[in-house]
């Protein structure tokens, strides 16, 4: 075996710093801002991040390879990830681990009936957790077989995937978008207001479901935020 190959061979082996390290995952997420949580917890442990914005990309992806891990967000732009798990749940070879995510805390029932493994609530911050909820579900021939410090490490994901995120809503919205489309950006938005832990904008979410709801009114709201976002 070359040095090369050795090398290769070793940055793939999960050790105490990197216990994800040779993993695969993809994550299914609309929102940017969610997802850039999430590539910085895979970085941090190791893991290979490959990201779709929606059912069908994620469909994609699937065609080309397998993933050692899927997370699945339960609100997607083109339908519901409890699809995609059940999809994945029945495929043969079976993905190692399914993992569902939501904002919501109470859908874990549902993702676990459809057949995940697990399920994540935003937001996402904590390595800690985030390494336990893949870690405790792999064989044990994939854990890192020497003592793994607990990390109380929080990411915090660049403000501007929100900014992103909230002209995305925002170009919808102005596109005077049907029912179905509004109750998709309420849940949009209520989910990245949740992962950016931001009252205001879950203010504004819940404002949007409403039937009553004045979608210009919320546009113009939200263009007024966008100004006040910095960067680090």
């Amino acid at each position: 075996m070359d040095d090369a190959k050795q090398s290769t061979d070793a940055q793939r082996r999960p050790t105490a710093d990197r216990p994800l390290a040779g993993l695969t995952i993809l994550v299914v997420e609309d929102s940017r801002y969610a997802s850039e949580a999430l590539r910085l917890l895979c970085l941090r442990s190791g893991a290979r991040i490959r990201r779709a914005d929606c059912l069908t990309s994620a469909r994609r992806h699937l065609q080309v390879y397998r993933p050692s891990v899927a997370i699945v967000d339960l609100g997607l732009p083109d339908g519901s990830g409890l699809d995609l798990i059940r999809n994945m749940a029945t495929a043969t070879p079976r993905i190692g681990i399914i993992l569902g995510m939501s904002g919501d805390d109470t859908a874990g029932p549902a993702a676990r009936d459809a057949g995940a493994d697990g399920f994540l609530v935003k937001p996402l911050g904590s390595l800690a957790a985030f390494q336990h909820a893949i870690l405790s579900r792999l064989p044990a021939d994939r854990r890192p077989n020497c003592p793994r410090p607990v990390r109380e490490d929080h990411v915090i994901p660049d403000p501007l995937a929100l900014q992103d995120d909230l002209h995305l809503v925002v170009d919808i919205l102005a596109d005077q978008p049907g029912q179905r489309r509004l109750n998709y950006v309420a849940q949009f938005l209520h989910g990245i207001a949740r992962s950016a832990e931001d009252t205001d904008l879950g203010d504004l979410a819940s404002v949007l479901a409403r039937p009553d709801s004045d979608p210009a009114q919320v546009a113009a709201l939200l263009r007024q935020r966008l100004p006040q976002q910095k960067a680090i």
